[in-house]
């Protein structure tokens, strides 16, 4: 048994830095780069369209929208070829419900943490009048508040993204990925003003590393994990029905066979 751990995690690595798993890493890439991008440029389009008013409908409503659209937008374009994650928190829900390994899951961390800096960073670099934005607690609430309400939102777009790429459902590849953006743009208007709406590790950290400020950096990552470690939990083990095992197993995101 002591030799087939080692045996075992080596056949993982080895699949991990495959041809086919540089590509899943290149996708998601590009499609975090393309989310964060809108997604942090859309607060940055709403402070200027609306002069600095951080507290009118616009400032919510704007980004809410981006959210949604580019969210669809960069799962679609990923979806068949590293299941369209774009987020460390669906990543790591793969990662618990056993859907990919977790060398996988680190380099697809690596990938889209990169992705998040270098959105940012171009936003830096051309938006020379505004500073990036990052995510904000409001004053109301505590850290551990937001942490919850990060996790809880984690959890619904979570289960929506395991819910859309059942393919059981025998849903057409084009529905799953618009339904994921509707989620996450309804959970950016419920909790834009309270917690930022994040959901997205990588999202706050890349805007936090531009910015030059990691204030409360901890409730955009222990809420999102713990929420879509739940979600991948609750689908795959109360709402999955067992004798379904095997469909299960090939599942579009993971898609890859990484």
């Amino acid at each position: 048994m002591r030799r087939m751990i080692p045996t075992t995690f080596t056949s993982k690595f080895q699949g991990a830095v495959s041809m086919n798993a540089m590509r899943c890493y290149v996708s998601e890439f590009i499609s975090t780069f393309f989310f964060v991008l809108a997604a942090v440029g859309s607060v940055m389009a709403s402070r200027k369209l609306t002069a600095g008013d951080v507290t009118g409908p616009f400032s919510v409503l704007i980004p809410a929208i981006a959210n949604a659209f580019a969210l669809s937008s960069s799962v679609y374009i990923s979806w068949n070829v590293s299941g369209g994650h774009v987020n460390p928190a669906v990543t790591f829900g793969m990662a618990v419900a056993g859907r990919i390994s977790v060398p996988t899951a680190m380099f697809y961390w690596t990938s889209q943490m990169i992705a998040s800096v270098m959105a940012c960073l171009v936003l830096k670099v051309t938006v020379v009048e505004q500073h990036v934005p990052i995510y904000k607690i409001a004053g109301e609430m505590t850290g551990f508040g937001a942490s919850v309400l990060e996790g809880v939102l984690s959890f619904v777009l979570v289960y929506t993204v395991f819910t859309a790429s059942d393919p059981r459902r025998g849903l057409p590849l084009a529905v799953g990925p618009l339904f994921i953006g509707f989620v996450a743009g309804a959970n950016v208007l419920a909790a834009g003003p309270f917690s930022g709406g994040a959901m997205n590790p990588a999202c706050a950290f890349g805007s936090a590393m531009i910015y030059g400020s990691f204030k409360n950096q901890a409730v955009y990552w222990v809420g999102p994990l713990l929420g879509g470690a739940t979600a991948a939990l609750v689908y795959d083990n109360m709402v999955v029905v067992p004798a379904a095992e095997d469909d299960r197993g090939s599942s579009t995101g993971d898609a890859t066979g990484v």
